[in-house]
């Protein structure tokens, strides 16, 4: 009984009735004391107020006898009222506290005590007051018997009658004479206010105990039966059982709580099957990630481990890491694990152990602690990730490193990695000291730009930021002579940036053998072109011949020779001498040997002077030329002689070709026409030189360009013409190929790079 007694005191029915109880209980006391206080305070002002009502009347009705001091008739009046039932005392006191009048003759005359209840009222000060309100004139007070009285003292004023009467001879300065003291009983009053409590005090009982048998009553119905259902409800859900449904017939709090209820239910069960769902997925994969994990306690033992790990070292139950690891008996002298143990933090190691097959197994350790809810640690996971292949390679790296730094370093030719941005010489191979003659200690950090004449190493850092292949490009030995190479340049990684892979190529001696090559074949036409000079000389020393012969006759006949013919002679010799020196001066300048240097070239100009040089040879076989030279052409980066060299050559070709389809027409017409062309295509200089002679068979087309290849009869060609004119205009950046006229014939056309104007 205790027990159930007890329960229900912990109950929220028994909180909630009691609360709403005591509330109760405490809101209709207060409303039972407020109204007991009311109804007694209305009922004492009623009778303060009759009361008061009543003393002005006796002092109304006792005025005429004061005036004419007849006490018998104060006296019967007071008697007169007296017999009132609620009255118990009627008393006129004079100044001096003595009752002169009594509806008790056994009190008339006697004096009281001035301070005592009644007269206290008005002489608690001095001099005594004078003018009182109402509720300082009254007293309440109780006799023996049970009930209270309530009195009132009126001051009885002196009045102007009472001064000058003759009767009276009260002063006029005096503003009291004495006081009406009327005493009423509150018996009625009193039982009525009793009764009127116990009314009150039973109703607020009867409203309070039935108001909490309602509440209780509503409690239990509406508040314990549906709390009882939710418990029930999430006790089967804490069992598991989140299909069941807790019934929610109201739509109150209560309604609205069961349903959010339901509602947990079904979202803790999808979170579970979720739970469940990611659980297996960690699970697997856990057991199928492919590296080995591996979890243990503070004596190395294996707790759980995946499956990686099984296939790898067939770990036995209860095994410890490092005789499942290792083969040992005892743990690592330097053990990841139990620095994990020590510090609580993560560790890095690499491991060398035997895997269940016998083979040398590498391996990365990283370990992490774990902790239990209270962060101490419990335990500590281990990530292995197998290396050994990665070891392999790297030792097939290192082989490999060492192979190519030393094929770097016996490659023939020079090799330079140069930052990006600065050009520095980063690293060299040791072909550099045998072709720039500078040990590789003494050119690292150095810039390659040193390595050019100081007027071009502008010019040439911009190229080797831009262009991959540099061709024919003077350098200095560190002697001081001159060199020429060929670069490559190659964008490439170097550890930690960017770099240019430069390789250069030496080619002063082949660019020495070229020019020998190239004069041999300059003075080979030179020979070919030995007729047609000769002519062209024989022509103004035929004019100067006659002349001076003119001159010698005239002086031996002593005859005058005169001025103006004088004159003309003299300047036809001058001009004939000019044309004579400067026809010697070309072909001097044309047998020398060429220098290497580029600079910019007008190819309109050296196309015109070949043709000064060869327009004999051409003329005395009839062979006419037509130009078309666009005149406003760019110029291009190349050297004016051996450029020349290749038009001769080209002139040389078609002037054979022409007079080879002659000699095979016999006496037919052939046409004997040279065409030479000038023109641009965007950011190119086109030259054209085009004839109508035999042409080129297709079948040579491909080897025409080739060293010592020729199409023309033993011992009228050399075949180094077209191999020479090709190398020179690869020199300068240029292309040139041959092709087919039209309708017949051949033509060959050289496309170079238009110079870019600063």
């Amino acid at each position: 009984m205790v027990k159930q007694f007890d329960e229900f005191r912990q109950s929220l029915v028994f909180k909630l009735v009691f609360a709403v109880g005591l509330t109760l209980l405490v809101s209709i006391a207060t409303w039972a004391y407020f109204s007991i206080t009311s109804q007694e305070e209305r009922l004492i002002n009623e009778v303060t107020t009759g009361a008061d009502r009543l003393s002005s009347t006796i002092k109304l009705g006792t005025h005429y006898a004061m005036m004419l001091n007849s006490k018998d008739d104060i006296t019967q009046i007071i008697n007169n009222i007296a017999r009132r039932k609620d009255i118990e005392n009627l008393r006129i006191y004079n100044k001096a506290g003595e009752i002169k009048f009594s509806n008790q003759p056994g009190e008339v005359n006697l004096r009281t005590n001035i301070k005592a209840e009644a007269c206290d009222i008005c002489h608690r000060t001095d001099p005594p007051l004078v003018h009182l309100e109402l509720e300082q004139r009254t007293r309440i007070f109780e006799k023996p018997d049970g009930f209270r009285r309530i009195g009132i003292i009126t001051p009885i004023y002196n009045e102007p009658g009472c001064a000058t009467s003759d009767c009276h001879f009260h002063p006029e300065d005096e503003k009291i004479l004495g006081a009406l003291d009327v005493v009423v009983s509150l018996a009625d009053i009193d039982r009525e206010i009793i009764s009127f409590r116990n009314g009150v005090i039973g109703l607020a009982v009867a409203a309070f105990l039935l108001t909490s048998a309602i509440i209780f009553i509503l409690v239990l119905k509406l508040v314990k039966q549906p709390i009882n259902r939710l418990i029930e409800g999430t006790r089967r859900i804490s069992g598991g059982d989140y299909n069941s449904r807790i019934p929610a017939p109201v739509h109150d709090e209560l309604g609205h709580l069961a349903e959010v209820i339901n509602q947990m239910s079904a979202e803790i069960g999808r979170k579970e099957n979720e739970l469940n769902r990611q659980k297996d997925i960690y699970r697997n994969l856990f057991e199928t990630v492919p590296c080995i994990i591996t979890v243990q306690d503070r004596d190395y033992r294996l707790i759980q481990y995946n499956r990686e790990f099984a296939d790898r070292f067939d770990p036995q139950p209860g095994d410890y890491c490092y005789r499942a690891y290792k083969g040992r008996e005892e743990k690592c002298e330097s053990c990841p694990v139990e620095r994990t143990f020590k510090d609580g933090e993560s560790h890095i190691s690499e491991e060398f152990g035997i895997g269940k097959d016998g083979s040398p197994t590498y391996w990365l350790v990283k370990t992490s602690p774990i902790r239990d809810e209270n962060g101490n640690i419990v335990a500590a996971m281990e990530m292995n990730l197998d290396i050994t292949q990665r070891k392999e390679l790297a030792r097939q790296l290192e082989k490999s490193e060492k192979k190519y730094h030393a094929i770097f370093n016996n490659i023939p030719n020079p090799v330079f990695v140069l930052d990006e941005s600065s050009l520095d010489i980063l690293d060299c191979n040791d072909s550099v000291a045998a072709v720039y003659g500078v040990d590789r200690e003494d050119i690292v950090n150095r810039s390659f730009i040193d390595f050019f004449t100081e007027q071009e190493r502008s010019r040439m850092a911009e190229r080797l930021r831009s262009e991959t292949v540099i061709n024919q490009v003077r350098q200095v030995h560190a002697s001081g002579k001159h060199i020429y190479v060929n670069i490559r340049v190659s964008p490439s990684e170097y550890p930690g940036q960017r770099v240019l892979l430069v390789t250069t190529s030496d080619i002063t001696k082949r660019l020495e053998a070229e020019q020998q090559l190239i004069q041999a074949s300059k003075m080979a036409t030179l020979g070919e072109m030995a007729t047609g000079v000769a002519h062209e000389l024989n022509q103004p020393l035929t004019v100067i011949k006659t002349a001076s012969s003119y001159f010698m006759r005239k002086i031996n006949n002593n005859e005058p020779i005169a001025e103006d013919i004088l004159a003309t002679m003299a300047r036809e010799i001058d001009g004939h001498v000019d044309r004579t020196v400067k026809i010697i001066n070309h072909m001097r300048s044309f047998g020398r040997k060429s220098d290497l240097k580029c600079g910019p070239v007008q190819p309109n100009d050296v196309l015109k002077r070949t043709f000064e040089i060869f327009s004999q040879q051409l003329k005395v076989r009839g062979i006419a030329v037509h130009w078309q030279l666009q005149p406003d052409l760019p110029e291009i980066m190349a050297d004016a002689d051996r450029l020349e060299q290749v038009f001769i050559n080209l002139l040389i070709n078609a002037r054979d070709s022409i007079m080879d389809k002659v000699a095979r027409a016999g006496k037919g017409e052939v046409e004997k026409k040279i065409f030479l062309t000038t023109r641009t295509e965007t950011d190119s200089v086109i030259i054209e030189v085009c004839n109508t002679g035999v042409g080129i068979p297709p079948a040579v087309m491909d080897k025409i360009f080739e060293p010592f290849f020729t199409t023309k009869e033993v011992g009228k060609g050399t075949g180094l013409g077209l191999s020479i004119s090709y190398g020179i205009i690869q020199d300068f950046g240029g292309q040139i190929h041959a092709a087919g006229n039209n309708p017949e014939g051949a033509c060959f056309l050289i496309r170079f790079p238009a110079r870019q104007s600063t």
